[in-house]
């Protein structure tokens, strides 16, 4: 975080915690949906309302994908069912919602429901959930006020160190650039698989050709991946699954879908009529081009980490 105060706030006591730095108190590392889960909320509500904060952004939103290290189990949903549109078409990086949605954002966070993101209002407050229930909260002010009230919630807020930001790689930016190669690939190819992926493991797939490039629509600020086409010949594709990767597969109805492999299951998808083998290993995945969708303004404001 950049912000002027940051402060770590949780439910642990800093006098429970032993010479080697790890917490030995009585508290459950998992939410309690109950009493405490409420006092982390309530805390967020002071802080954004001593900075005059009633609505923020959803920056870095991420859903559990194939493997999920939480605490408890994700659920159906990832915790935004009556948040966000059930296709969670709204819920992408610089979507803005109410302070009130932000803080049933938290508190999905805190239940390891399989959401995450950072809220954010730039240069004036920030909010964020780590592991094990640790919440880190941002401000331009000291929001003493604010502070004081986590204390009476029953919560230890804690001064943290401000520490300069890490050189990071990120996405390069689907400029014009982006798009006269993109073009280039289709002209060549004719159709190409344009992977769009609006959070961290939700994806939306299109088949490109020279014509449906024209008329894409597209969720703001995406990672966008470009990928060859899919291939009729879905026996040939099936051969090639080995180990762990990302099945992709048209199906009779014209749908796209796709799932993650851990075996050569590849058969248990009869009604695929063109499909394609995804690699997670760095080492083997090379896509045809990388990019994120800038504003409207041009600016590059998603902060997607490069593989």
């Amino acid at each position: 975080m950049a912000l002027a105060y940051v402060y770590q706030v949780t439910k642990y006591d800093p006098a429970d915690w032993n010479e080697a730095g790890r917490y030995v108190g009585p508290e459950d590392e998992m939410s309690d949906h109950g009493p405490k889960e409420a006092a982390y909320l309530a805390a967020v509500l002071a802080f954004a309302e001593e900075c005059g904060v009633t609505e923020v952004s959803v920056r870095q939103p991420a859903v559990t994908g194939f493997v999920n290290f939480g605490l408890e189990p994700p659920i159906d949903g990832h915790g935004l069912a009556g948040l966000f549109a059930p296709d969670l078409s709204d819920f992408y990086d610089g979507a803005v919602v109410p302070i009130g949605v932000g803080v049933e954002l938290v508190r999905a966070m805190l239940r390891d429901n399989g959401a995450f993101c950072v809220l954010e209002v730039a240069g004036v407050f920030e909010v964020g959930v780590g592991y094990d229930q640790y919440m880190r909260i941002g401000s331009h002010i000291p929001c003493e006020r604010a502070v004081a009230a986590t204390v009476e919630l029953g919560l230890f807020p804690v001064v943290m160190d401000r520490q300069a930001d890490e050189d990071e790689e990120f996405w390069p930016p689907a400029d014009a650039g982006f798009w006269a190669k993109l073009s280039e690939l289709v002209a060549s190819r004719n159709t190409v698989l344009l992977q769009e992926t609006p959070a961290r493991n939700l994806y939306r797939w299109h088949r490109l050709t020279s014509e449906s490039i024209e008329g894409l629509q597209l969720a703001p600020r995406s990672m966008l991946t470009v990928w060859p086409d899919l291939s009729t010949d879905v026996e040939a594709v099936n051969a090639t699954v080995d180990g762990t990767c990302e099945y992709v597969w048209e199906d009779r109805a014209g749908r796209i879908q796709h799932i993650m492999l851990s075996e050569p299951e590849a058969g248990d998808f009869p009604d695929a009529v063109a499909a394609l083998v995804i690699p997670i290993m760095l080492s083997e995945y090379h896509p045809l081009l990388e990019g994120a969708l800038p504003d409207p303004d041009g600016v590059l404001r998603a902060r997607w980490q490069a593989n």
